[in-house]
């Protein structure tokens, strides 16, 4: 076997597309959580004890803020690379399909056939 054709059933093998698809997911939703935390939570929690402590120069800053955008964002990014996956995998085990296809089964051997043939006989 050629060092390619092993290299390709290696990195094809269903675990590590399966941890490779994990990783980036869960990359991609870290980032919606962190924005979650970050731009809406933070400034919800912040923008009132700022206020209630009377602090116009903390106020002031960009904290005070909800940022949907940024939120938004990366929700959408979230999905569009959930898609890309989604529709990689999907042509992978298009491909996988087919490479089973071609290699079907063995006709089977004349022995095989014969005792197929006695088997069914003494059925009968």
């Amino acid at each position: 076997m050629s060092f390619l054709k092993e290299f390709r059933s290696f990195a094809m093998k269903g675990n590590i597309v399966d941890l490779a698809v994990a990783v980036i997911i869960g990359g991609a939703f870290g980032t919606i959580v962190s924005s979650l935390v970050d731009d809406i939570v933070t400034p919800l929690l912040l923008a009132p004890a700022l206020k209630a402590a009377n602090v116009h120069e903390i106020a002031s800053l960009s904290w005070g803020a909800v940022k949907y955008g940024n939120f938004l964002s990366a929700v959408i990014k979230f999905i569009l690379i959930s898609l890309v996956l989604f529709s990689l995998i999907k042509t992978m085990n298009a491909f996988k399909k087919k490479d089973e296809e071609v290699s079907a089964p063995p006709e089977p051997s004349s022995t095989d056939k014969l005792l197929t043939e006695i088997r069914d006989a003494l059925k009968k």
